[in-house]
């Protein structure tokens, strides 16, 4: 292997940043095509509900445009139906032009879901299937707390739901039904055809076509990647399926071997385009940003712990008491560094962002300079979140830690 080419730690970090429109100042538009553009470059936006300070989909974009208002999503998605909502690793907003090619989700996931959950034999749950689908095609949009009342529950699990429910939520992974708003943050489901336009619908991928297309969009978001990495990046491709895609790309030349510098030293064969190193990344502005836990560059948490040094595990399930940082900490991006994470909260009735602590990572110093940089930047969040202020615990400058593995 040593005859492969090295791409260096630094360089691998702003190729990856670049991809995921990290590399760049977070100015310009972020409204109507502009958003839709972004949201295509980086791939998706994960879709997650806790709101200490803005929900997960709406700092990713803001971290890269921050100009960004939650409006302008919302319009994409329910008035010009340029975004779906689905399932990558988790929920997550898709550019509308991916949908045929989960069509092919939909079906795997049709018999995997029932086979998995065997809960689902419970009676009750598949008679419900076609109920709910009429319900929803005479009456219109639902949300979950619009049917199933008077069910049963069960024990654990999607079986713990009521089957209406479970009905709701089967039929939205099949790709039946559609999610055609959120009302808060509960889904509000719709036939499909009402929510997902006909001309993409009608679109129609071979079984390789859909594999070519994951396989080909994720090493293109990534950069350079395992086969692994790229099976796991839109979560609709088996690591058995990447795995072949690589080896016969590998042997057409379409794809060349690299070896990956991590940040420790440590050298990792990937794959990328033999053009991947013809032009030189940007180097990042030196300005600090603040992270959602969600956002798709920390996504895979093992890759980022590779590429940056960065530790992240979030603990919103851990015991007050057992935390090391806390219930939902930010990470802090500097250039292309990771180099620290704080803990904010917004109390919106008081408009003040509070800010508890701030954790360099091992060998980083809080100067004035940085200090200045992230002050400036919680003061931008803050604004973000409709709050007029930034307020700092006494003790918000805390040492250094090492993340418990």
């Amino acid at each position: 292997m040593s005859h492969l080419p090295v791409i260096p730690n630094a360089l691998a970090r702003r190729l990856f940043l670049d991809r995921h429109a990290l590399a760049e100042p977070p100015v310009g538009a972020a409204s109507g095509a502009a958003l839709a553009t972004l949201i295509d470059r980086i791939g998706f936006v994960q879709v997650d509900s806790i709101n200490t300070v803005s929900r997960a989909h709406h700092m990713i974009l803001w971290a890269r445009r921050q100009s960004y208002k939650p409006e302008a999503l919302a319009r994409l998605l329910e008035r010009d139906r340029a975004l779906f909502e689905h399932w990558t690793h988790d929920a997550s907003i898709l550019p509308v032009g991916l949908f045929p090619a989960w069509k092919h989700r939909f079906d795997r996931d049709r018999a995997r879901l029932v086979q998995r959950w065997t809960g689902w034999q419970r009676a009750g749950f598949h008679e419900k299937f076609s109920e709910v689908l009429q319900r929803v095609a005479d009456h219109g949009p639902v949300t979950s707390a619009e049917v199933g009342e008077g069910e049963e529950r069960g024990k654990g699990g999607w079986w713990d739901w009521h089957p209406s429910k479970a009905a709701l939520e089967y039929l939205w992974r099949v790709g039946e039904l559609s999610v055609t708003r959120r009302e808060g943050f509960r889904k509000v489901y719709d036939l499909t055809e009402r929510v997902i336009p006909e001309a993409v619908r009608r679109l129609d991928l071979a079984p390789e076509q859909a594999v070519d297309w994951a396989c080909d969009a994720a090493l293109a978001r990534l950069g350079f990647a395992t086969s692994g990495e790229i099976a796991a990046y839109w979560g609709a491709v088996s690591p058995d399926e990447s795995k072949a895609w690589c080896e016969t790309a590998l042997r057409r030349g379409d794809l060349v071997e690299v070896m990956v510098e991590g940040a420790e030293g440590s050298l990792r064969k990937h794959l990328a385009r033999p053009g991947l190193l013809a032009a030189p990344p940007p180097e990042p502005p030196s300005r600090l940003r603040i992270l959602s836990p969600f956002d798709p560059a920390l996504r895979d948490r093992k890759r980022a712990e590779r590429l940056f040094g960065f530790h992240y595990r979030i603990e919103v399930f851990v015991p007050e008491n057992q935390r090391k940082f806390g219930y939902y900490v930010f990470p802090v991006l500097e250039g292309a560094r990771l180099v620290g994470r704080v803990d904010a909260k917004a109390f919106r009735d008081a408009r003040v962002l509070r800010v508890r602590a701030f954790w360099p990572e091992l060998g980083v110093a809080l100067g004035a300079g940085r200090r200045a940089k992230l002050e400036a930047e919680l003061d931008r969040l803050a604004r973000f979140a409709g709050c007029d202020a930034v307020e700092f615990a006494p003790d918000w400058q805390r040492p250094a830690l090492a993340p418990a593995r």
